[in-house]
């Protein structure tokens, strides 16, 4: 078979026209295959991103806390930045939801925005509520 492949290949010869269809239909299968599992990747990747953005605040906002008399009042991006050079450029703090007590952090990535409300709760794939 690969002689008759070789041989072919030295001749004038080109490829026929169901030859070439089938070659675009298993690239279309392939394609079919791969596009889904790189965007479900691409999605896990911008939700890991904002995540680790998050928790990279965390510690910054409980230095401010402390540096503060207990209070997080007053407390936003700037000042963070202040505190750890390393917060990432999407993170927000809404003020609106800075008390006292507890602050929202909320972080977008891959045009999804992910938030977490402290100093209790969880990750959510919602802004500040």
């Amino acid at each position: 078979m690969l002689a008759k492949l070789q041989k072919r290949l030295q001749s004038e010869k080109g490829f026929t026209l169901i030859e070439l269809l089938v070659v675009i239909i298993i690239i279309g299968i392939l394609l079919a295959i791969a596009v889904p599992s790189y965007m479900s990747f691409r999605t896990r990747a911008s939700d890991a991103a904002a995540k680790a953005n998050l928790r990279a605040a965390i510690p910054a906002a409980e230095v401010y806390f402390t540096d503060n008399n207990g209070s997080y009042i007053g407390m936003d991006r700037p000042k963070l930045v202040l505190i750890d050079g390393g917060i990432a450029v999407s993170l927000l703090v809404p003020t609106a939801f800075v008390t006292a007590t507890s602050y929202c952090l909320q972080a977008s990535e891959g045009g999804r925005i992910w938030s977490v409300n402290r100093p209790t709760g969880d990750f959510v794939n919602l802004a500040c509520a």
